[in-house]
């Protein structure tokens, strides 16, 4: 009798210890997942028109130009129409980007604002298959520049954003939503 219940005691453990239902996402594995699944660190850019008149007006009730990161043409003669009339300076060059050349063309440059970077997975929610998890997790700006001044994001709080997981023979992936 003792051979019986215990051979049925580690039939039951085998199986449950092969039993893949009952893998829940961990934080630290969503974590990891999301680091080798996203492009975190993001970069967030801005365009700046520099041929525009109003966007001008923008630059310098920022402070830009004060600052020495940009001049701005105040006037400008009837054959120089079309050309740029915000300069940047070079104490711009470590927050220009790669801008395309049609966006160059028409006197566009891309300059980088801050970085978005992952922080951490506050919670994870198990959906009812068992195969399915949404994680919320929170991303923080680094690396802020004087441009961040161009627009009305508060880059000193966190964002919360969520992600979806499913479950595979494999493990846990991240699915693109």
């Amino acid at each position: 009798m003792k051979n019986v219940l215990f051979a049925l005691f580690a039939v039951c453990t085998l199986l449950t210890a092969c039993s893949n239902d009952n893998k829940e996402l961990s934080r630290e594995e969503a974590m990891n997942l999301l680091k080798q699944q996203t492009s975190y660190p993001k970069v967030v850019d801005y365009d700046i028109f520099c041929g525009d008149p109003a966007f001008a007006k923008k630059v310098l009730d920022a402070g830009l130009e004060t600052q020495g990161l940009l001049t701005v043409q105040q006037t400008q003669k009837l054959s120089e129409l079309g050309k740029p009339i915000i300069q940047l300076s070079t104490k711009a060059e470590p927050y220009l980007l790669p801008t395309p050349e049609k966006d160059k063309s028409i006197n566009i440059q891309k300059v980088k604002l801050a970085e978005e970077q992952l922080k951490e997975v506050t919670a994870i929610k198990m959906m009812d298959d068992g195969k399915s998890a949404v994680a919320v997790y929170t991303t923080i700006y680094k690396n802020v520049t004087p441009f961040s001044s161009l627009v009305n994001t508060d880059f000193s709080k966190e964002d919360t954003h969520q992600a979806y997981f499913a479950l595979y023979d494999d493990g846990w992936l991240l699915e693109k939503k």
